[in-house]
């Protein structure tokens, strides 16, 4: 038996095993088998042109010259910035596992970073919050209430509402919030681009009864998260204002959420306006990877950007 953080960190960070951490496995983009597709999937740039204009007027600075653009978590050859740089002094990209210390002036941006991270379970059930794992029984995998919460859990179960409605669910990725803090904690200034899906404490407390916890797999979405492990992506809402609060605890002001269509047009409107004026007449596929990022029945409501900066 064994929580279920430390069910999902197994079956997405196992060494050679877990469903980050293979080699041979197709995890974004929209061939069949793959089994998700996000901004950093779309091609054309149009997502990096938009960040390095965004990055740059986040900081203030027209030319960040001395300031490097690095970008968390992306998948072999599929950095959003490529190797333009753009105004800032160079570009890096870290792996998942890799060293999360930036440089002394640094933009910091990751796609579905956070959201990646293993992830407790509870259930309110005959009057009190409960932590929820699973129970290896030969070749099979059960879920079960734990017999008490796990270390990790512990400080943070004593923060729950003493009272929830019967069966309601709670997914939360404490990980993220101590991921969140190493990146803060080193000195560096700059600024942070997070982008995500998340919600407030208060909507996850109370307006989220199942939960939200899902797999992901061949592009469709299951609520059996313990089928398959190491094979289909887990994940969970980002709790927004508890990864707020580890920023300012570090330091950071501008700290805001936003959608992912109001951050760009608010920091980006000289990126849009020069895509949307290219080529015009004709049909552009750049314009049209914008619709896709900024529209609010596409990825632009979908997801939302966290930013914050330190100068």
């Amino acid at each position: 038996m064994l929580s279920f953080r430390d069910f999902t960190a197994e079956a997405l960070y196992a060494p050679g095993m877990g469903y980050y951490a293979r080699a041979d496995k197709v995890r974004v983009g929209r061939r069949p088998e793959s089994d998700f597709y996000t901004a950093s999937s779309l091609q054309g740039g149009v997502l990096g042109k938009l960040l390095r204009c965004a990055a740059a007027d986040l900081l203030g600075l027209a030319a960040p010259g001395d300031f490097t653009l690095i970008e968390i978590g992306a998948e072999p050859g599929r950095g959003v910035f490529g190797a333009e740089a753009g105004p800032f002094a160079r570009v890096e990209t870290r792996r998942l596992g890799e060293s999360l210390t930036p440089p002394p002036r640094a933009v910091v941006f990751a796609n579905e970073w956070l959201d990646a991270q293993p992830f407790h379970r509870f259930v309110f059930r005959r009057g009190a919050w409960r932590e929820l794992g699973a129970q290896v029984n030969d070749a099979n995998l059960t879920e079960v209430e734990l017999p008490e919460f796990s270390f990790a859990a512990q400080s943070f179960a004593a923060t729950l509402p003493q009272e929830s409605p019967e069966e309601y669910h709670l997914d939360i990725s404490l990980d993220a919030e101590v991921m969140l803090g190493q990146l803060a904690a080193s000195a560096w200034q700059g600024g942070i681009i997070l982008a995500d899906y998340g919600y407030d404490w208060m909507n996850l407390i109370q307006e989220r009864p199942a939960g939200t916890a899902r797999a992901y797999h061949r592009h469709e979405v299951s609520g059996d998260l313990l089928a398959r492990p190491g094979e289909q992506d887990l994940t969970c809402h980002v709790c927004w204002d508890r990864l707020e609060n580890v920023l300012r605890n570090n330091g950071f002001g501008d700290v805001r959420v936003e959608r992912q269509e109001a951050f760009f047009v608010g920091h980006a409107a000289t990126a849009i306006e020069a895509i949307l004026s290219a080529s015009p007449g004709q049909f552009s596929p750049a314009r049209q990877t914008l619709l896709e990022l900024l529209h609010p029945a596409h990825l632009g409501q979908k997801f939302q950007i966290l930013s914050a900066r330190r100068i």
